[in-house]
């Protein structure tokens, strides 16, 4: 039977033996909204957890509305209109209205990208600027948090009389969902935050992993750091694998986001009875594929339902190449995982991004990995510690030779936007 995995704008196909296919994982089939903007209209009129818009930015003079950047595929052109329109409406100028791009630590958005982000006529009316982790002058420090992470915040965001953040709920490899507070740290906050929060002591605790907020350090360091940022209004969405709108939130930030997050629960997981032999699975095609970095996701998020000695087969176009320049720092020094992970745990060790490189080892130290790609030559993929294949049938029959014929399999066609658990 023929298999499509997303892959970068299109997808990848495999012809599998169905007596080896044990599930095809994917999101839950749900009505879209029929009218997906006029529920963002409905929700900032009456939100659940919170003071409609209009009363919150009643008497304000200035706002900054924080967006995700272009390796999420937020539907910014449904959800900004009904926001600035009631800015607008509450009496704040465009020319006191910022979107703040939050960038995180990735690379600033091109021209390009903010268009099809945002498209012509928002481009035209209001100021969109990128967010700049690397300018700490640009930062304003809050203190440190209570595990001693320093506290330095995009000075636009917190200098603005409304603070909105908009984004999409997803399963997160290290954070457990996205969406909600994630828009501040990692979003607009400063490197000199991002990487202690990236910290060995958050990322190897067992909760700090796919769909799991309670007692994550992740969430929880987030969470903290977004209240004394401050936020006064959000507005997320959950999204089907068609990129189509299935639900609002908006309101008060942690309710909302919570309410958000037992919605796409629902949406997104899906089981096995058992842990399989080999997890085909992709990085859910553009935008999320377009570097090596974030294609990681991916893996990480199979690594739940293979066996321990099992293979994971990514599907992956890379076609922006790497992502990171720092990439090549860790494994240029660390010609194994092991010798990674040793350094890192030491603390003898610090690069910008060598936290996906921690996420990647998670999936190493439980089995193997095999990538299909035609962004980078092979042999980088080797510096990386998986095995590069030049087509998915072949990573299949070499699975089968590893396996035998009883080989199970699980198919994950739209990859970490699925939350993939086994049932016991």
């Amino acid at each position: 039977m023929n298999y499509s995995l997303a892959y970068g704008r299109g997808t990848l196909s495999v012809d599998l033996p169905e007596k080896n296919v044990v599930k095809v994982l994917g999101i839950q089939s749900a009505k879209v909204l029929p009218e997906p903007m006029e529920e963002v209209r409905r929700k900032l009129i009456k939100p659940n957890t919170s003071k409609p818009l209009t009363q919150i930015a009643a008497g304000k003079k200035s706002a900054c509305l924080v967006i995700c950047d272009i390796t999420r595929p937020v539907p910014n052109k449904i959800i900004l209109p009904p926001i600035l329109q009631t800015l607008e409406e509450s009496g704040i100028s465009d020319s006191e209205i910022v979107i703040l791009v939050a960038t995180g630590l990735h690379r600033a958005s091109t021209p390009e990208e903010k268009l099809e982000m945002l498209g012509e006529t928002i481009m035209k009316r209001y100021r969109v600027e990128d967010h700049d982790a690397r300018n700490k002058n640009e930062h304003d420090y809050l203190g440190n948090s209570t595990h001693g992470v320093p506290i330095w915040i995009d000075r636009r965001y917190l200098n603005a009389e409304v603070k909105i953040l908009t984004g999409l709920i997803e399963p997160h490899f290290m954070a457990g969902f996205s969406g909600g507070r994630k828009s501040i740290c990692p979003g607009i906050a400063a490197a000199e935050t991002i990487g202690p929060w990236h910290s060995p002591k958050f990322l190897e605790h067992k909760n700090a992993r796919f769909g799991c907020l309670e007692k994550n350090p992740v969430h929880e360091e987030q969470m903290e750091i977004a209240r004394k940022s401050g936020c006064d209004f959000i507005v997320n969405v959950v999204i089907d694998h068609h990129r189509q709108i299935l639900a609002v939130v908006a309101g008060a930030m942690d309710n909302a986001h919570l309410e958000g997050v037992e919605i796409a629960r629902k949406f997104v997981t899906d089981t096995v009875s058992n842990p399989v032999d080999v997890v085909i699975t992709s990085a859910a095609g553009y935008p999320l594929d377009k570097t090596w970095y974030q294609a990681i996701k991916g893996i990480v998020g199979a690594v739940e339902i293979m066996k321990q000695g099992g293979t994971i087969i990514l599907v992956a176009a890379c076609d922006e190449g790497l992502g990171s320049k720092a990439f090549d720092e860790i494994v240029t020094r660390f010609p194994t995982i092991d010798s990674f992970m040793e350094a890192i745990l030491a603390d003898q060790f610090y690069v910008a991004d060598q936290w996906q490189i921690e996420e990647l080892a998670k999936a190493l130290r439980k089995g193997k990995v095999k990538i299909v790609s035609d962004g980078l030559p092979p042999e980088v993929f080797r510096k990386y510690y998986v095995t590069p294949s030049p087509t998915l049938e072949q990573a299949v029959a070499d699975a089968f030779a590893d396996y035998g014929t009883n080989m199970t399999i699980a198919v994950m066609p739209d990859g970490p936007y699925v939350l993939a658990t086994v049932n016991n």
